[in-house]
């Protein structure tokens, strides 16, 4: 980069109350005539407590679109030395947009009725909310925009309400009998995705009155070209692992009767190999790529989907001799849930509030996306105040 980045501003938006584990069916909705069978072994194994949904738990109406979790998340930021008519440039990464069509950018900026300003949407599933960072720390460094705002958000749940199986539930009931891995993948992700969205600010210099994360690298990778499809929404799994996509089918109504607009996920796939691929292999291409070692880190901050993958973690580190101490570990899970592209900013906005950060500490942030298998480290470092460090370098001159 040629000019260091720092993100100034972090800031978190959740809609309405956290939900409890035993009233998340009450709120999605029953699928079927029997509660779900995989609810209580997926909840006791990924960990999760609460999470939010931007649904009404008495009328069952959505209350936020994405881009107005999103809108929310942006607005703050404000402060009384900023505000979002300062917006540059605005990036925004999720899984989960409105539409097909405009991007999700720019539904964002028409919520937030800013001036004009360049917008960046960046698709994909977990790793799509660090590719609107990267593009815009890119953007800051390269003197393209001096005021940027990086965004990750999600809007799941409106996918996993039961009217949205009710189709490929009547539709299928035999054939789910004689396959229950079939229905287990069907009905896995509803008990671990959760909404809301996260924003940052990024400039050229660092805040005035806060502290600061100073953004030293992001690297990325996708391992699409050796992993299967493990995630995936709009399609459906032939016999050979390709995807038939909703397209193929004779029409959107022949497709909703296949499932295909159900979010489905490979649990065995993602079992046997997000560990290993995202993090063992992605990590080891990190360290060739900036030689650095784990006394090097003074935080981890890991976006894994269930705490079942938490030891897995820790026994790679251990493996690869890599050792960060899980006292030195940072995640908010339990409390918000899986939040997909969202989960990140969602992290690191609560790890700045919670005091425990000081000046010259090291982050590293480990995000794996299962879609096709991909991943993305990002390398921080916390930075006082600029009117601290400018009092401190004038009492020393």
């Amino acid at each position: 980069m040629t000019e260091p980045v720092y993100i100034q501003r972090l800031a978190a938006f959740l809609p309405g109350q956290a939900i409890a584990n035993n009233d998340m069916e009450a709120v999605l909705g029953q699928v079927g005539a029997q509660p779900s069978r995989a609810r209580r072994l997926v909840l006791r194994s990924n960990g999760i407590r609460t999470r939010y949904y931007a649904i009404d738990p008495h009328s069952g109406a959505v209350t936020h679109n994405n881009a107005q979790l999103t809108a929310n998340a942006v607005r703050r930021l404000t402060t009384t030395d900023w505000a979002i008519d300062a917006i540059d440039l605005l990036a925004c990464g999720t899984s989960t947009p409105d539409q097909i069509m405009p991007g999700h950018a720019s539904m964002v900026h028409a919520e937030l009725g800013n001036p004009a300003c360049e917008i960046a949407s960046l698709a994909g599933i977990c790793c799509s909310g660090v590719s609107a960072l990267r593009y815009a720390m890119l953007a800051v460094a390269a003197g393209v925009a001096d005021q940027a705002v990086a965004t990750g958000s999600e809007q799941v749940s409106s996918l996993m309400r039961a009217g949205m199986f009710d189709d490929d539930a009547e539709t299928h009931t035999a054939a789910l009998r004689q396959q229950p891995e079939r229905a287990f993948h069907r009905d896995f992700l509803r008990w671990m995705l959760s909404d809301g969205a996260g924003a940052m600010l990024l400039r050229r210099t660092p805040a005035p009155d806060t502290l600061s994360l100073r953004l030293n690298w992001i690297e990325q990778f996708s391992f699409a070209n050796t992993m299967p499809t493990c995630m995936y929404a709009g399609a459906n799994k032939r016999a050979d692992g390709s995807l038939k996509g909703w397209r193929e089918y004779d029409s959107p109504q022949s497709a909703a009767r296949a499932g295909a607009f159900t979010l489905k996920q490979d649990v065995r796939l993602l079992n046997d190999n997000i560990a290993n691929v995202s993090f063992r292999d992605g990590l080891a291409a990190t360290r060739a790529r900036r030689h650095f070692s784990a006394c090097d880190v003074d935080w981890f901050v890991p976006h894994y989907s269930s705490e079942y993958f938490r030891p897995r973690l820790a026994a790679i580190m251990q493996d690869i001799d890599f050792v960060i101490p899980e006292s030195r570990w940072f995640t908010n899970l339990t409390a918000v849930g899986n939040v997909g592209a969202a989960s990140i900013y969602l992290m690191l906005e609560a790890l700045v509030a919670s005091g425990n950060l000081a000046a010259g500490q090291n982050i590293l942030c480990f995000v794996p996306e299962s879609g096709r298998f991909a991943t993305a480290f990002i390398h921080l470092t916390v930075v006082a105040p600029r009117q601290q460090t400018s009092a401190f370098a004038a009492h020393a001159t």
